[in-house]
């Protein structure tokens, strides 16, 4: 193997002697645990990010629109390619703010947006996708989801439309959100029921009830799970844990960047952290590369144990 021309120490010597700032001992060794950027796979052999982007307080008026709008773009660079959305985000708002976003870049996007419940019954989940693409300027979905179970239409039904929407060009696929083991077991026994491409739900550090009987099960059937605040929601008390603080520091990363990574830690998470700011966008996008070390997950293990249910 051939002698390195510098060793560490050399370099750091040199930075000092050139009046230049050394890189620290945490972003040298940081540069070893970042990668290719994570993907993945529908079962189909679809690829997308394992990180994506949300929506769901985008377009109410919290921030000025330009900046959640260049908060979208900023991510669609940074390799954050999935946006997700859905009809009751704001009445609408969310997904046609996206759809500005997102103008003359359609086939960059992974386009994701739900259908609510109260709308599947009859003709509605047909009449839901099509407002929904309109207000996202585009003809097709490459995801739809149901957003929670329903009560007002049977599964079958409900994949029946999907099917349709599907065999008419209008969605790739669909899914569904905020299901649990005994609800996608129902839905696999209906027809066409295995279709199901995910199943988004809530996930994060704070929240791990999933890994328990949820996870595994999707697992077992080939399909990856979406995780929603991926950050804890609102309050983002991980953002504030030490364990993360400290691990974010070695890695010369953002807190929030080291709670993504561990989302996504296992290649089956598909996580979609909100941000109306670019530059949380660009620290969040720093954990679509990063590596945990063994070390940094029974770290955050134990300081974030998964409960039995």
């Amino acid at each position: 193997m051939n002698k390195p021309l510098l060793n560490r120490r050399e370099f750091s010597g040199l930075c000092v002697g050139f009046g230049l700032v050394a890189p620290t001992l945490a972003a040298l060794s940081s540069a070893t645990a970042r990668g290719a950027a994570a993907t993945v796979k529908f079962a189909d052999g679809a690829a997308v990010p394992a990180l994506g982007q949300g929506s769901a307080g985008l377009g109410q008026g919290r921030r000025p629109e330009s900046a959640e709008e260049e908060a979208l773009r900023t991510g669609l660079s940074l390799g954050m390619t999935l946006i997700d959305t859905a009809e009751m985000y704001g009445g609408g708002r969310s997904e046609a703010l996206i759809g500005r976003a997102t103008a003359g870049q359609r086939d960059r996007v992974f386009l994701v947006s739900k259908v609510w419940p109260n709308h599947v019954a009859g003709n509605g989940i047909a009449r839901a996708c099509e407002a929904s693409l309109a207000r996202l300027g585009t003809d097709r979905l490459d995801l739809y989801l149901l957003h929670w179970p329903s009560r007002d239409a049977d599964l079958s039904s409900i994949v029946a439309g999907f099917e349709s929407l599907r065999a008419a060009g209008r969605i790739r696929r669909w899914g569904v959100s905020n299901f649990n083991v005994s609800d996608m077991e129902d839905l696999f026994r209906v027809p066409h029921g295995d279709r199901c491409a995910t199943n988004q739900v809530l996930y994060n550090l704070d929240n791990r009830g999933i890994e328990h009987d949820l996870l595994p099960w999707c697992e077992q059937h080939g399909m990856p799970v979406m995780a929603y605040s991926p950050l804890g929601g609102s309050g983002a008390g991980l953002l504030r844990d030490p364990t993360l603080a400290r691990i974010a520091a070695a890695h010369d990363c953002s807190v929030a960047a080291a709670a993504l990574a561990w989302t996504i830690r296992n290649g089956n998470v598909i996580a979609i952290p909100e941000s109306g700011s670019a530059e949380h966008v660009k620290e969040n996008a720093v954990g679509l590369s990063l590596t945990l070390t063994h070390e940094d997950l029974q770290a955050l293990d134990t300081a974030h144990p998964s409960a039995n249910r």
